[in-house]
């Protein structure tokens, strides 16, 4: 996509990678508009970033993206990206029972969001001449971490729909980009500075450069081998990782 002159609406842009790509992208002199739940953060951000706008949203209700969607074509006729960035990492251990009400959260924020967020907005962006569907998916949807077995589903399933979605626009003048992020040092999990977890900034450099490519997946060097999962060797792979992490966890808290 190209990275100015665009008009982008972001959800989860509070924080984290989202807050940081929202910075960068209105730094480079597009039009941002911010989505979360809390109005507080959201004001805090745009009183932050002059110019940048915000829409309060919440993922999980049909009706809020509806309304939403609405009040974002009203307001910004130019839109022409949206980002769907929100979504959440709780830790969980499959191997007994599951918590039915945070799996049906972590499913109805990380997957059914986009999808929803993405099918309000569709219409509307096959009108534009140039228009992006961005989705932050994850390394984990290559590899799982066992320890969130229902976060990294998601995101293998967020994969999946952007494979079939770019192919069925593929006559449009919607172009579908996935962002595949490693471990990045934000308070997605805990932000420790674990040396393991790849420093925002860093993270946001590289993307920045990748995004602006017409390339479908926008990733950084460092998961390319975990990107290159090798087929039948999976299994070993899957093994090793989640081995290492036994031995060494991701901190959880402070």
């Amino acid at each position: 996509m190209k990275l100015s002159g665009n008009t982008i609406f972001i959800t989860g842009g509070t924080s984290g990678i989202g807050r940081g790509l929202a910075e960068a992208l209105h730094r480079l002199g597009n039009k941002v508009i911010i989505s979360g739940r809390r109005t507080a953060l959201l004001q805090e951000v745009t009183a932050a970033n002059p110019g940048m706008d915000s829409i309060t949203l919440d993922v999980t209700s049909l009706e809020s993206i509806q309304a939403a969607a609405r009040e974002l074509i009203e307001r910004h006729s130019d839109l022409n990206v949206v980002f769907n960035n929100a979504g959440f990492m709780p830790f969980d251990d499959v191997s007994g029972p599951v918590d039915d009400a945070l799996a049906q959260d972590l499913i109805a924020t990380n997957l059914l969001g986009p999808i929803r967020v993405t099918a309000a907005l569709i219409e509307h962006l096959k009108t534009r001449p140039a228009a992006t569907v961005l989705y932050t998916s994850s390394v984990l949807a290559y590899v799982p971490i066992a320890t969130n077995a229902i976060y990294s589903a998601t995101k293998a399933a967020l994969h999946s729909y952007a494979l079939s979605q770019r192919f069925q626009l593929r006559d449009t003048s919607v172009r579908v980009q996935e962002i595949a992020p490693p471990w990045v040092d934000t308070d997605l999990i805990y932000k420790s500075g674990d040396p393991r977890a790849m420093p925002l900034p860093d993270f946001i450099e590289q993307t920045l450069v990748a995004l602006a490519t017409d390339a479908p997946e926008v990733i950084v060097d460092a998961i390319r081998p975990m990107r290159d999962n090798p087929g039948a060797g999976e299994h070993a792979l899957f093994e090793a990782f989640n081995q290492s992490l036994v031995e060494n966890p991701i901190p959880v808290g402070a």
